[in-house]
């Protein structure tokens, strides 16, 4: 059985998933849409986020189906939308800013993979060689100089 802290996570998630589905989201169906607060109607609890908990354990992908399923309709516009959109999960966010660079990269990269597993139905492999491309190292770059821009510009 599980913990209780992850079954209050697991009812958490559910809760929001189903307010979700009767309020409906916003159409989003611009690049400029989503480089702004794309996870604005997602309920994200950062204090119950345990980073030395999924270094111990791993982390289910299914506690990130909220991500996924935002990436899936961002990459529809184009790789580089949809890696801005992952550049800006809350969750991604903490741990870039608070924790040790290879741990960090360790988890965004198993992150992406476990993206393209869910969505896509590739395998480990194939899912690495996807982030190895040209074409994905290109929008990724450009994705990061965006909100980097960006946040320069709100910071003056």
């Amino acid at each position: 059985m599980s913990s209780p802290k992850k079954q209050q996570k697991n009812a958490q998630r559910a809760k929001s998933k189903a307010k979700q589905n009767r309020i409906g989201k916003p159409a989003k169906t611009s690049a400029a849409q989503w480089l702004d607060h794309p996870f604005d109607d997602v309920k994200i609890d950062l204090s119950t986020f345990n980073f030395q908990d999924i270094l111990d354990n791993g982390f289910d992908p299914a506690d990130y189906d909220d991500l996924f399923q935002v990436m899936k309709a961002a990459e529809a516009i184009n790789l580089q939308t949809m890696c801005t959109v992952f550049l800006q999960y809350p969750v991604l966010e903490l741990v870039i800013s608070e924790e040790e660079e290879e741990p960090a990269t360790d988890f965004l990269m198993g992150l992406l993979i476990e993206y393209r597993i869910a969505i896509h139905g590739d395998d480990e492999d194939s899912a690495v060689a996807w982030i190895e491309t040209p074409a994905f190292q290109k929008a990724y770059v450009d994705a990061s100089r965006a909100l980097q821009e960006r946040n320069t510009h709100r910071a003056d």
